[in-house]
């Protein structure tokens, strides 16, 4: 199960998550290190797009509040119950607050698999968009590396690779 941020304006449209660029930066990083994304739900932890400006008619997102995201958990943790999945990946900081608590930084544990009362293992990462935003473009390819590593740590835990040691309690 991948968790996001939000819904976008295409994915708002669409009535789909991450059917956008980052949708499919996520498709591209998924297929690199073998996990298909047919097999996957993806889901947001905040179900509504929270836009503030507009560009032409493109609505620009904004970033859901903390209250919003408590508001949007109960039908995150419905979701949670009814695919119970062993995996629950949270891309970006605002998936892993609602699932981690209010504290959660990924900058200081992305790619490491927690515990969790949601699924076997929680790992989180960065969000796609936000390689997207890299000003650089030696920065996003970076970023992008970082993240399929990240995500090849999912993969290794999907295909049933022991991780032993390597999974910590999340306090």
């Amino acid at each position: 199960m991948f968790v996001g941020e939000q819904p976008g304006d295409q994915e708002d449209r669409a009535g789909r998550p991450f059917v956008g660029p980052a949708g499919r930066l996520l498709d591209e990083a998924l297929e690199t290190v073998g996990i298909d994304r047919r097999q996957v739900y993806v889901t947001n932890a905040v179900k509504h797009f929270k836009w503030g400006e507009m560009q032409g008619k493109k609505r620009i997102h904004a970033k859901p509040a903390y209250g919003e995201i408590r508001a949007c958990k109960p039908w995150l943790e419905a979701e949670i119950r009814v695919f119970r999945p062993d995996v629950i990946v949270c891309l970006g900081a605002t998936a892993a607050q609602a699932l981690l608590g209010k504290d959660f930084r990924v900058t200081k544990q992305r790619g490491q698999p927690l515990h969790s009362e949601y699924a076997r293992v929680v790992v989180a990462t960065v969000h796609p968009a936000s390689i997207l935003r890299a000003p650089k473009a030696e920065d996003r390819h970076a970023q992008l590396k970082a993240f399929i590593q990240d995500l090849r740590v999912v993969a290794d835990l999907l295909n049933g690779l022991e991780v032993g040691e390597g999974v910590s309690a999340h306090p």
